[in-house]
């Protein structure tokens, strides 16, 4: 609430320390960025972000930009895009994904950034989708591919919070379909969601995917591992 208000009187503020905002920072203020957990994953073939869907969906990169863990600035920064209306926050967090991956190269064949959907429902509450506003960042680097839709959650899922990997996996297996005009010849999609934790939504939104069209390729990024 603190952080919130003094936004609100101060806009110029960092996110996190509430320190004045130089005219070359965004969002955070240098120190703050730098105490970011980067996940370093990018660049590691193998990482726990891919190894957590082998054997469950074919993917041909699958990273995470952040390790997540409690008490942090990451997680303070979840919140506020989460449950504070901030959707500028993921934005802006999306963003810094897209540089993270543009600078590594590892963005060249793909075709479209593809958001993990919400419910209607859900998204009629919240009033915006974290992973579209996430992907829009991405999107929005230069030399990343548009933000592409199609993949639609089709039956409301009850908090995955607490559940164990089959009930996570029951929860959101069934949930997930293609609406609407399928990716072209040769489409490689990068599928956007912002917490990984066992992966039944990924594992999941890339069945559906893959079934509506076997011959498009899929990669995956997500803001934060948490596995």
């Amino acid at each position: 609430m603190l952080r919130a208000l003094l936004q609100l009187l101060y806009p110029h503020a960092c996110e996190l320390c509430g320190r004045d905002l130089s005219p070359s920072e965004q969002l955070l203020c240098l120190r703050c960025s730098m105490r970011m957990p980067v996940s370093g994953f990018h660049a590691v073939r193998g990482n726990p972000v891919e190894r957590s869907l082998w054997g469950r969906v074919p993917v041909e990169f699958a990273s995470a930009g952040y390790v997540f863990s409690q008490h942090s600035g990451l997680q303070s920064l979840i919140h506020l895009f989460k449950y504070g209306a901030r959707r500028d926050v993921a934005v802006h967090l999306g963003r810094q994904l897209g540089l993270q991956l543009r600078e590594l190269g590892v963005s060249r064949e793909w075709t479209g950034v593809l958001p993990v959907p919400l419910h209607p429902a859900k998204l009629r509450k919240r009033g915006y989708n974290q992973a579209e506003a996430l992907a829009e960042g991405i999107a929005g680097v230069e030399g990343m591919p548009g933000l592409v839709k199609g993949l639609v959650r089709q039956v409301a899922a009850e908090s995955q919070t607490k559940r164990s990997r089959i009930d996570r996996w029951e929860n959101v297996s069934a949930g997930y379909g293609w609406r609407g005009a399928l990716p072209g010849t040769g489409a490689h999609l990068l599928l956007v969601d912002d917490v990984l934790t066992t992966g039944a939504t990924i594992e999941a939104c890339g069945r559906a995917v893959l079934g509506a069209s076997p011959e498009t390729k899929l990669s995956v990024c997500c803001l934060a591992w948490a596995g």
